[in-house]
């Protein structure tokens, strides 16, 4: 019998892994082909400290210094701009506010990104603390300690859970798997997992974002560019080995699924973005969605369920998982050690699965 089996192999899923490794032996069960299917390998890949509600924030500045140092660090240098067009004067000041950034001119704003459209921008925010994530090098350097003294198990949908005196039994196409715990690492199927386990779901809603890679506009070489996005998160745009990816930052309620870009969606948030540069979108090279799965408080969920203390919450991550998986996951090896966390006790409490009842 293993210490604890992990259900899930996105970014959630193997950075608690990877942290209860220290604890016991580790089995991680993926039902996908490969780990970082979903959501997780549809990420904009940002580290940004000041993105997200107080206890996101929190996370992120509890897992930056792991981001920069551990296994050589994963951070690169991108920046994130604000731009706003006229009407939308309230949301920018409420923007950069937030997020801790300095008011720049139009002029500025086109020193950096050379086709935004002076005559449809108002005003503009900028810092230089925002990061790109090498999201796969994380994701392969916590599943490396996995598998250590652990392993990972990938085309393994779950078919059964059943509880017994010592723990979980797991039962998979590619095998039967018992540990004393068990973590629910599954992303936008976290509640149907738990049913399975006979533990109450807790309103784990997942919701698509959108994107499109579209070619470098203009023929701009766009390497040095920083993530841009519309005042209030209406549009985004980022780039990405030699293109950008542009998303309409949409967030519409879905079920689990295997998700694919909404057409008219993706068409509505284009124009959004074209609204203030000045080289239109004439082709995509590629389009694709994400879920985003977060609690109904929009705190992430860490920690044992209030019904079984050896089944573990570690759900909920929204847009943050990347960034927030440090100290995320250093916190539910905290909670299973009896360790004080690093963080404090408001944030520890507003993320346990005991506030849902």
């Amino acid at each position: 019998m293993q210490d604890f089996i992990v259900i899930g192999g996105g970014i959630a899923g193997v950075s608690a892994g990877a942290r209860l490794s220290r604890l016991g032996r580790v089995t991680l069960i993926e039902a996908e082909d490969a780990l970082a299917y979903h959501a997780s390998g549809r990420s904009a890949a940002m580290f940004e400290e000041s993105y997200g509600a107080s206890s996101v924030i929190a996370l992120n500045h509890a897992s930056r210094p792991y981001h920069e140092t551990a296994n050589g660090g994963v951070l690169s240098p991108r920046g994130l701009m604000i731009v706003a067009t006229k009407g939308q004067e309230d949301a920018l000041a409420q923007d950069i506010e937030t997020m801790k950034m300095d008011p720049i001119t139009v002029t500025e704003a086109q020193a950096m990104v050379p086709i935004l459209n002076a005559e449809a921008i108002l005003g503009a925010g900028y810092h230089a603390d925002a990061w790109d994530i090498d999201t796969d090098l994380l994701i392969q350097n916590f599943a490396r300690e996995i598998r250590a003294d652990g392993e990972v198990i990938t085309g393994a949908r779950v078919e059964q859970i059943t509880r017994h005196d010592a723990g979980w039994i797991v039962t998979t196409p590619k095998g039967t798997f018992s540990a004393r715990m068990l973590v629910n690492a599954a992303g936008a199927w976290a509640d149907q997992v738990a049913a399975m386990a006979g533990i109450a779901p807790i309103g784990i809603q997942p919701f698509r974002r959108s994107m499109a890679r579209i070619p470098s506009p203009g023929e701009h070489v766009v390497a040095d560019w920083p993530m841009f996005m519309g005042a209030g998160e209406s549009w985004y745009a980022k780039p990405d080995a030699g293109a950008l990816i542009v998303s309409p930052a949409d967030a519409d309620p879905v079920d689990p699924q295997d998700a694919w870009a909404d057409d008219m969606v993706l068409a509505e948030g284009l124009a959004r973005y074209e609204e203030v540069v000045t080289e239109p979108v004439t082709r995509m090279i590629a389009n694709w969605a994400g879920l985003r799965s977060f609690a109904p408080d929009r705190n992430l969920v860490i920690g044992p369920s209030p019904q079984d203390a050896n089944f573990l919450w570690f759900a909920g991550q929204g847009g943050y998982g990347f960034q927030t998986s440090p100290a995320a996951s250093r916190l539910l090896a905290d909670l299973v050690s009896g360790a004080s966390s690093e963080l404090d006790a408001g944030t520890v409490a507003s993320l346990d699965p005991a506030r849902f009842g």
